[in-house]
């Protein structure tokens, strides 16, 4: 071999040496940046489930409000029951999967969203019947001084009720679900299903303002992940914006109005229970459970 041959062979080794080097030196960079990336999401995780279980403690603290409403106590029981699931599953959920661990912590705020609205109904209502309440004391008493008054009293009672119902707003009566397959036709096979149609009906009211409106739908599969959530689908909703699935405007005269809103399916759809939310003007105005059996 000659002078020149070993110098170049020398060189070589030297170079593959360092390159080796190198390479060993990123791969432990590497690993270390993982391994803190892991201890970030992990702490993540438990703050999140921290504050899953202090909204668990909340709800069972609102279970023991006198709700006079079992409308809005059976909203209140399913909103619960959504949060016992979340948690739980938030639970099982590997630290690496930080992409759900994320999606766990949207699902939260909005359930706080939700959930915020739905006491402020209940506080709305119970001091409502109070003031009803006593007002109707003094208006009995007041009758039975007066017999005279019996007919004012009685009126005002009339408008007091009335009042009463005019600051009602929006409310969906009755909301149920068909499965369409990619032809647009019913469907009972889950795995045809490439569309949701929904069929609502809200109820009349004459002292509602008229006029085109927006109605913003959410609907939340049984895994509790809501359907067909975008980063540009979001509505004012309270203090904060929350997203929804569809959107629809119609136009309110007063009247019952019946509508269809439709729900495109990307994905095979889930047997359960789907949680169906309906929204217009900043009011939360009807909640429906939906079963799909097959």
């Amino acid at each position: 071999m000659t002078k020149t041959n070993k110098i170049l062979l020398i060189t070589l080794l030297v170079l593959l040496v360092g390159a080796v080097g190198v390479l060993v030196y990123l791969n432990y960079h590497q690993r270390n940046e993982m391994q803190e990336l892991v201890e970030i999401i992990e702490i993540e995780k438990e703050e999140l489930q921290e504050e899953y279980e202090n909204l668990a403690i909340e709800f069972d603290g609102y279970s023991q409000m006198d709700i006079q409403n079992d409308s809005l106590q059976d909203l209140l029981f399913r909103e619960q029951q959504r949060v016992q699931d979340l948690l739980e599953e938030l639970r099982i959920t590997k630290v690496t999967n930080a992409r759900r661990i994320s999606e766990l912590k949207k699902e939260l705020a909005t359930v706080r969203t939700v959930l915020k609205d739905y006491i402020r109904q209940v506080d709305s209502l119970n001091a409502t019947n109070a003031r009803l309440t006593e007002e109707n004391i003094l208006v009995r008493a007041e009758n039975q001084q007066v017999k005279t008054e019996n007919t004012e009293l009685t009126n005002l009672n009339t408008q007091l009720t009335e009042t009463v119902t005019r600051a009602a707003m929006l409310e969906i009566t009755n909301c149920a679900c068909i499965m369409l397959n990619k032809n647009d036709r019913k469907t009972r096979m889950v795995s045809q299903v490439t569309k949701l149609q929904f069929d609502y009906t809200i109820a009349k009211n004459i002292t509602c303002e008229r006029g085109l409106k927006e109605l913003y739908v959410r609907v939340i599969a049984p895994n509790g992940i809501l359907m067909n959530e975008a980063e540009n689908k979001r509505f004012p909703f309270e203090s904060d914006s929350i997203a929804y699935s569809v959107t629809q405007q119609f136009e309110y005269s007063g009247e019952e109005y019946r509508g269809v809103v439709y729900l495109p399916v990307n994905e095979e759809v889930q047997k359960g229970f789907y949680t169906v939310d309906f929204f217009c003007e900043g009011n939360l105005i009807g909640s429906y459970p939906i079963q799909i059996r097959k």
